[in-house]
């Protein structure tokens, strides 16, 4: 009987990565609180996750000419900019305290998804040894 991570593992990989990402766009607005005229940048994680999960699925094929070409969705999340509730006179978009809410969410969930890894990782060590 095969094993296949994928099926084992779920979503979660993916989550990994697209979480991992923003928290690094969310410490970059951080970082950049004080910075004149820098714009606050964020990902939709659910968008970001689904086009994740479309890139391993399936792929197209053309199977007439007139057909529409296919092929697997641009890998690249789209990064956008955070509209300000009340814009500061130098032109930064950054609200410390939004960042910090939305970072510390992140980071929590970030770490579940670490966590169930984790315990996935364990429960497939536990199986192969016959535990």
């Amino acid at each position: 009987m095969s094993l296949s991570f994928d099926k084992a593992l779920g979503i979660h990989p993916d989550a990994l990565r697209v979480r991992s990402t923003r928290l690094e766009l969310l410490a970059s607005n951080l970082a950049n609180a004080d910075t004149p005229h820098y714009k606050a940048q964020d990902i939709d994680f659910r968008a970001a996750l689904d086009n994740a999960r479309q890139d391993r699925g399936v792929s197209l094929t053309r199977t007439h000419a007139a057909h529409i070409a296919g092929g697997a969705p641009d890998s690249g999340l789209d990064i956008q900019y955070r509209v300000p509730t009340q814009p500061s006179l130098d032109g930064n978009t950054v609200d410390p305290q939004l960042e910090n809410a939305v970072f510390s969410e992140n980071a929590i969930q970030y770490q579940a998804s670490l966590n169930f890894l984790s315990d996935r990782f364990s429960g497939l060590n536990k199986a192969i040894k016959g535990e």
